[in-house]
């Protein structure tokens, strides 16, 4: 019986990118976010996996790519998340939506929503991305090297949208097994809301009568939940287990532990703990400046190195001059 498992909020989006200086140059220099962590797949370790958020790379802030150089192009369909959207300051929007039309990037006019207003743009590889125009936002925006102001910066995670073919046994699971609280529906389909407040919390379920989608280039490889800590996460796999779900075991990500286990839909989910975070192996001030890997796989540095691809990255403001 699951009666304590209950996430308090989004701990990362892990999407997939072709390739890496396009992903990080975008995602620094156009988004304003902090690479955070230069790392490697942990499971493909000649593939890079790149960390962005706010300063510190706090759970709530993180977009997370594999950039696979010459994967293809996903296809947005049904048992996919579809969608992931970021927190901007309300009176932001108007400054984004020129901003992007200047950079030349693919974007939507501002339509209403049902509470906020949502800017949608699709990066270079064509992933979905949302800024939300949330009011009351206490998360402090990254003001680091591209130039947006710090009171129109991006806040954090907001919400994500999965695209399924059937609502309810998703629904079943996200409110009956996770814990979270059926909010509001709208015509395009329901909100389930974690517990840990109005910000990064949210997880839209759309139904939909498209193919299924394929996972590539432009698509969101799994979403992650936030433990509080490593002994919660553990007694919330058990309860999992328990209630028939298979899950995978605790894996070491070096700034966190993750359980992964998919949804009836398919979208791959994933618990993720709160902490060490990412100071564990660099300074804060240096986050992101240098490839860092887990000590299993520090003896094959020079072989992972040699793997790949060189990466530019935008000096941070301390370095700057």
């Amino acid at each position: 019986m699951v009666d304590s498992v209950a996430p308090h909020g989004l701990h990362h989006v892990t999407a997939i990118a072709e390739d890496p200086q396009r992903n990080v140059d975008f995602y620094t220099t156009v988004l304003g976010l902090r690479l955070v962590k230069r790392t490697v797949n942990f499971d493909a370790p000649d593939t890079y996996h790149l960390y962005y958020g706010d300063a510190s790379g706090r759970p709530s802030t993180l977009l997370t790519f594999f950039p696979w150089p010459g994967a293809p192009n996903g296809k947005q369909g049904t048992g996919l998340t579809t969608a992931t959207a970021f927190s901007v300051p309300p009176e932001s929007l108007g400054w984004w939506q020129q901003r992007l039309d200047d950079l030349g990037v693919d974007a939507d006019a501002p339509v209403a929503g049902s509470d906020q207003e949502v800017l949608r743009l699709r990066d270079p590889d064509g992933l979905v991305i949302e800024l939300v125009a949330s009011d009351g936002d206490s998360r402090s925006g990254w003001d680091g090297v591209a130039a947006i102001p710090f009171d129109n910066a991006i806040r954090g995670l907001f919400s994500v949208t999965m695209t399924e073919q059937q609502l309810d046994p998703t629904a079943e699971m996200l409110a009956g097994m996770l814990g979270m609280r059926h909010g509001q529906d709208t015509s395009d389909g329901s909100r389930f809301v974690m517990s840990g407040g109005a910000e990064g919390t949210a997880v839209d379920v759309r139904p939909s009568q498209a193919a299924r989608g394929v996972q590539a280039a432009g698509t969101v490889h799994h979403i992650a939940f936030r433990a509080p800590d490593g002994e919660t996460q553990a007694k919330w796999r058990m309860e999992l287990i328990e209630a028939g779900v298979q899950v995978t075991e605790i894996l070491d990500r070096q700034y966190f532990t993750s359980i992964y286990f998919r949804e009836p839909g398919g979208v791959l989910l994933e618990i993720a703990t709160d902490q060490p975070g990412f100071t564990v192996d660099e300074p804060l001030l240096e986050l992101g400046q240098h490839l860092k890997l887990p000590p299993w796989l520090e003896p094959d540095r020079e072989q992972i190195q040699a793997s790949l691809p060189q990466l530019r990255v935008p000096p941070q403001p301390h370095e700057a001059g």
